[in-house]
């Protein structure tokens, strides 16, 4: 009974409130007739400031009972005229600053009074239900898990306990619990995890008490400590008294069971426990019923709650056991195939697949030893490394040992739970990111004395050279052309019609059009080659137009030859003619060329010759694979005449020397030292490569195919009499039978850069291909380049390279590898293409033990597959990683260049920086303008030139990098009066391939030391790493005469981002993205190495600005880019990093990179340092500031630290749902967490493309 003294305060102030006092009318009767007024001081301000005034005033209960009914009253409110009402006064009582929180947790913590308590207790549910996670957090900021904790704990000491105030606090406890890091701890603390599990077990026919007790259960089990505990008390087993076979009843609660159960069984010991129980084969069992019951899949999210169950437990290597022999295999198999047909059971498919793949026994490749076929002795044995690891491993390492939980006898969660466990959820800091001032700061160490460093001296003639006895008085520049005369091709003898006698010359004409200097007898006229680029703004691409057309011929007792093959062979040029038409040469003008047979070595047997001919040359033998033993299909001869097949295409490359040569190439092979000692030349490295005269799009990926693949692969366990599993190719054992069936592929990889180690025939026409880890290694296998014939047009063959290691790749992208078909160079398309369909990048069943893995628990293998259908029978076809660059190529380059430049205009030097560990030189080259005269001034004004110091290809799998250096050079060697302008203004100093060794050999990161030289600037051993060595010599001799180079520039390829960057170093941007306030930093700063990167974001179009970082890592404290900023002092230090795939951004977007893209970059590089120039001039030093404001692009690019390698930002590939993580040895609950919260997660078109990923969340009912 309410006392007479109260009764004016309450009447006062729930009247101004506007609460009804008892026999008064409603004012909220009167809201109906009229529109709404809110204002601050609503009628919920006055309804909380009155519970305010009873909790400070100890009303009596039956008030407060009344204000919070009638709170909750207005809360619930639902008719439409109080449905704006009704969101406002959400949001008012959980406004910032507000009181209203605090007031209904005040009163719940204080009043005694259960009714009160129940309506505090649903206007909280409904204030979170509707809030979402923005409100369950204000409650916990508010102290409200405790207290309701608390409340939790006074409610179970009733008997029995109120079942309504139960379901009312497990409700609203499982809702904010997840927002609380240390809810875990809090809730064990205060004794809640057993009351709530006493409640399941004593009301397990209360679905309506024990739904809610479930969800919090689910909350409990997050912390692995409360989850062991839970264990221990037999919640394991309590699940499985709930979850069942298929029933129409209590689906809701079925759900819930299933998901408190996955998050159990997260822990190891609950894991073991289940296993121990037989809960594997019950888990199947009800998972097989629900998916024979459940026609209308409305009970997927049941039927994913098993799968979920399942993939927890097989989280342990008992598990898995337990899986497999219960037949999981087969089950998962069967059941995953008959869901494909309902696209909304995709999450079905794909945690079944997970599952599969994780449980797949896990096996060694199949090889004698992971470590490289081939050996190299080196003249010194590291004392500790990589390398001194590898030869100090026991034979045995090869062995994979499932070692995910061997000795896991208790959790060590539960061991190291600590009490700070909101710390799991601050943000993720990269402890690679060196926040050391100090050792930011570039400090010039000159490492070596200057005594030491004279050895260079000789590198550097133009320092002191006086070119007195040059001849400088000319400045008009010599035609850019070539000593010899154009030649026709080198004609290759195939398998045709047997013939004898001895080889003589082919007379052919070729009708081209060419560019030619004026000067000069007709007979000795040589083509001219137009600049690469013309002008800074304009693009470098040009049109070309072929036409080869074939006059009768003479064939004089051709050894090996037929007609046809002469016929084709006429139509392939290994040179590119320009288009243009100059003075003095009348086009289409037959010219004869004489045509020298070339006669190969064959070490086959040819059933269709007596004899295959004569060695090539004298000396190492060098042989053109076996083109002499598979004959060669041509086009016909109608084909022939027309224009479609003639070299009529357009193609579209850069303008300047053509350096290829067929004839300098085998010449220089034979100088070129392998570890195999390569005896054959591969047709694309003779023949050569023009870029194809069309676009080629980013693959768009087929919805599926990934889980397709990984299907293949599980009917391999399960279908295991369908598997052929013969070795075909087998570099560890030369002795193998080479299968003489018709249809089997034939492999080879016996040539320089080539790497392919065995090859394992699986089905009729699926093949596993192993790579060969790089030499004095035992991994880094990535790159490929191999032989390919036998094949039959039209027939899908799937290439399988189940050896790779980076955990992701652009082949998940649309990225394709390449391919280069004989049959189509011959018939006038020399070129690589993109090829493959049904292309993926996964984790599969492969791995290595963790010894091998050097101490990484249980590394596994990625699988490459890609599909390719054969347009010719019997072809010979090369695939690739990328386009291949070898080290003679790269001689040959160089060689064209030196004997086609002018002298008078071009300062052109071929050096040899030293030796390789086998022997071979490693080029350096000087390039820059002679001077305009041998006065003083002018010699002056040469030397004083500042330095640009380049280098390429230190990792030989990054052949990218080559062609973009091969475009920087070939450019910097043009008759382009930009071109010149860049000599006048620089003395470039490049070193085109730091590791000659490695591309030679087939090597995908390391040199023949088994080390990443780009990890041994710090201090080069001279005996290992002399590439290193002595290119670091050059640049800390240049420091030491203080010519410290403008620039240095090291390029590379990347394998995991699209567009061309650069990373670069600055103090001031690695502690901005550290934790420590980067306003705090008081280092100034010139922002000059930002210049570049700006230059060529708006001249380069594969560049792209955004993808650029200037963050210094610990982990490439030993990289070049460090090294020569912080040793060397040279502030424009980069590595230019191109992709290996293609652009999604400016005039490539959409388009895979080619070699001319790649060689423009190149060129547009060289324009960028003639723009740096001008900008850095002292009379033109007015940088746009647009150009230097770095700390809005920071901002603008969003950098953030996904690892401890570089950064990733923004700009990199979506998150890619299809790709899930496959170890069986992982415990990790990403995967997991990803599946759960896709739901939240908007897939963009083109991922909805990419993956097939849960992306359908919207479940059926």
């Amino acid at each position: 009974m309410v006392s007479v003294s109260v009764r004016p305060y309450q009447a006062t102030t729930m009247a101004a409130a506007n609460v009804p006092v008892p026999g008064e009318v409603s004012p909220l009767t009167e809201m109906h007739s009229g529109p709404i007024s809110l204002t601050n001081n609503s009628r919920i301000v006055g309804l909380l400031a009155q519970l305010e005034k009873i909790n400070t005033e100890s009303a009596e209960s039956d008030t407060a009972r009344y204000v919070t009914s009638k709170i909750l009253h207005l809360a619930q409110s639902q008719e439409e005229s109080f449905f704006y009402f009704s969101e406002k006064t959400r949001r008012e009582m959980t406004a910032k600053g507000s009181t209203g929180m605090e007031v209904l947790l005040s009163t719940l913590e204080n009043t005694k009074d259960l009714q009160t308590t129940l309506n505090i207790l649903s206007i909280l549910v409904e204030l979170v239900s509707a809030g979402g996670g923005r409100r369950a957090s204000f409650l916990v900021t508010k102290g409200g898990s405790q207290i309701l904790l608390q409340l939790l704990m006074n409610a179970s000491k009733e008997s029995p306990p109120n079942e309504e105030l139960m379901v009312q606090i497990h409700s609203i406890l499982a809702k904010i619990g997840p927002k609380d890091k240390k809810f875990g701890v809090k809730a064990r603390i205060n004794g809640a995890l057993n009351i709530t599990l006493n409640l399941v077990k004593q009301n397990l026919q209360n679905h309506r008490l024990v739904l809610p007790c479930l969800q919090l259960l689910r909350v409990y089990s997050a912390n692995s400590v409360n989850s062991v505990s839970l264990g221990k008390n037999g919640v394991v087993e309590l699940m499985f008294k709930i979850i069942g076979p298929f029933s129409k009843k209590n689906s809701g609660l079925m759900k819930v069971a299933l998901d408190t159960l996955a998050a159990l069984l997260k822990s190891k010991t609950n894991a073991r426990r289940a296993v121990d129980r037989g809960y594997v084969q019950v888990l199947l069992t009800i998972y097989v019923d629900w998916h024979r019951h459940d026609n209308r899949h409305r009970n997927m999210l049941i039927r994913k709650g098993i799968l979920q169950s399942l993939k927890s437990v097989t989280n342990i290597k008992l598990g898995r056991k337990a899986f497999i022999d219960a037949n999981g295999m087969k089950i998962l198999y069967n059941t995953s195939q008959e869901c494909l047909a309902v696209r909304t059971l995709d999450p079905l498919v794909n945690t079944s697949s997970l599952i599969m793949r994780k449980c797949f026994p896990k096996n060694r490749l199949p090889l004698p030893t992971i470590k490289s076929s081939f050996h190299f002795q080196l003249p010194v044995i590291p004392v500790t490394g990589p390398v001194a690891q590898l030869y100090s491993l026991p034979p045995e390492v090869d062995d994979v040992v499932d070692e995910s939980d061997d000795n896991d006898d208790i959790d060590l969660e539960a061991e190291n739970e600590t009490e700070n466990e909101d710390d799991l959820d601050q943000n993720f800091k990269n402890d690679d990111i060196e926040t050391d001032i100090n050792k930011l700061k570039p400090q010039e160490e000159p490492g070596r004395t200057i005594e030491e460093l004279k050895m260079y001296e000789h590198l550097f003639p133009e320092l002191v050279d006086d070119f007195q006895d040059c001849d400088l008085i000319s400045k008009e520049p010599k035609p850019f052309a070539f000593e010899r005369k154009v030649r026709g091709p080198i004609v290759v003898p195939t398998a045709g019609e047997e013939a004898s006698g001895n080889s003589g010359n082919i007379r052919k004409g070729v009708v081209m059009k060419a560019n030619v200097s004026p000067k000069g007898d007709e007979g000795d006229k040589k083509p001219t080659f137009m600049d690469l680029a013309k002008e800074d703004g304009k693009d470098n691409d040009r049109t070309l137009q072929q036409q080869l057309g074939v006059e009768n011929r003479t064939v004089s007792s051709v050894h090996g030859l037929n007609n046809d093959i002469v016929k084709a062979l006429d139509r392939i040029t290994l040179q590119n003619i320009p288009s243009q038409t100059a003075p003095g040469f009348t086009a289409g003008m037959k010219k004869d060329y004489s045509l020298p047979l070339t006669v190969l070595t064959c070490t086959k047997a040819c059933p269709h010759m007596a004899s295959c001919g004569n060695v090539l040359f004298e000396g190492r033998t060098v042989q053109l694979g076996k083109l002499c033993c598979t004959g060669v299909e041509t086009e016909d001869d109608e084909d022939t005449e027309s224009t479609s097949s003639v070299e009529q295409a357009l193609v579209e490359i850069s303008d300047g020397p053509t350096l290829h040569d067929s004839d300098l190439y085998i010449e220089i092979v034979k100088n070129t030292k392998s570890v195999p000692e390569y005896s054959e030349v591969a047709y694309p490295d003779y023949f050569g490569h023009i870029p194809p005269p069309f676009k080629e799009p980013i693959l768009e990926r087929p919805y599926g195919v990934q889980r397709t693949k990984i299907a293949q692969d599980i009917e391999r366990l399960i279908h295991q009499s369908d598997i052929i599993d013969r070795v075909v190719y087998d570099l560890d054992n030369p002795s193998y039978a080479i299968p003489e069936e018709g249809d089997i592929l034939k492999f080879n990889s016996k040539f320089e850069s080539g790497n392919l180690r065995k090859v394992i025939q699986i089905r009729k026409n699926e093949y596993d291909l192993i790579l060969n880890s790089d030499i004095n290694s035992n991994h880094y296998h990535q790159w490929f380049y191999f032989e390919v014939s036998g094949m039959r047009p039209g027939v899908a063959y799937r290439f399988n390279i189940i050896n790779c290691e980076k955990s992701n790749s652009q082949f998940n992208y649309g990225m394709q590898p390449l391919m280069y078909s004989v049959q189509e160079a011959l018939n006038a398309r020399p070129w690589w293409m993109r090829v493959g369909t049904d292309i993926c990048y996964y984790k599969n069943h492969f791995s290595r033990s963790s010894v091998a893995a050097g101490g990484q628990k249980g590394k596994s293998y990625y699988t490459i597959t890609f599909t390719v259908s054969f347009p010719h029978k019997d072809d010979v076809c090369y695939f690739a990683y990328h386009y291949p660059y070898t080290y003679s190529t790269l001689q040959m380059h160089l060689q064209k260049l030196e004997s086609a430049h002018n002298p008078q205009q071009i300062y052109f030097r071929k050096d040899v920086l030293c030796e390789t560990l086998s022997g071979n030189s490693c080029p350096l080259v000087t390039i820059t303008a002679m001077p305009e005269s041998n006065y003083y001034e002018h010699i002056c004004q040469f030397r004083n030139r500042p330095y640009v110091f380049l280098s390429a290809r230190v990792h030989p799998g990054e052949t990218n990098a080559s062609w973009v250096m091969k475009g920087t050079l070939e450019y910097l060697m043009s008759n382009n009066p930009t071109a010149q302008s860049l000599r006048e203004s620089y003395i470039f100093k490049i070193v085109p391939m730091l590791n000659p060794d490695g591309v030679i050999n087939g090597n995908h990161r390391c040199s023949l030391s088994g080390e990443d030289l780009n990890r041994q600037w710090q201090s080069p051993n001279p005996d290992l790493h002399p590439t290193i060595y002595h290119a670091k010599g050059l640049l800390q001799y240049l420091a030491a005469v203080k010519r410290l180079p403008l620039v240095y520039c090291d390029y590379h390829g990347h394998s995991r981002k699209k567009n061309v960057f650069m990373y670069g170093c600055s103090i001031k941007e690695t502690v901005w993205h550290t934790t420590d306030n980067a306003a705090s930093c008081d280092v100034v700063e010139d922002v000059g190495y930002r210049t570049l990167p700006k230059i060529l974001s708006h001249i380069a179009p594969a560049f792209c600005m955004s993808s650029c970082s200037f963050v210094v890592e610990k982990s490439k404290e030993s990289t070049a880019r460090v090294v020569v900023w912080r040793e060397i002092g040279v502030q424009r230090s980069y590595t230019m990093e191109s992709t290996l795939c293609g652009c999604d951004q400016g005039k490539y977007k959409g388009l895979q990179i080619g070699t001319r893209e790649l060689e423009e970059m190149g060129a547009k590089f060289c324009v960028g340092l003639l723009r740096l120039k001008r900008l850095t001039s002292p009379l033109e030093y007015n940088l746009p500031s647009s150009l230097l404001d770095f700390e809005n692009d920071l901002i603008e690019s969003s950098c953030k630290v996904t690892s401890p390698t570089t950064y990733v930002l923004d700009e990199d590939e979506p998150r890619f749902l299809e790709e899930v993580d496959y170890s069986a040895e992982s415990n990790d609950e990403l995967d997991i967490e990803l599946a759960e919260n896709a739901g939240d997660y908007e897939p963009s078109a083109q991922e909805e493309v990419l993956s097939d990923s849960e992306l359908s969340r919207t479940f059926l009912p």
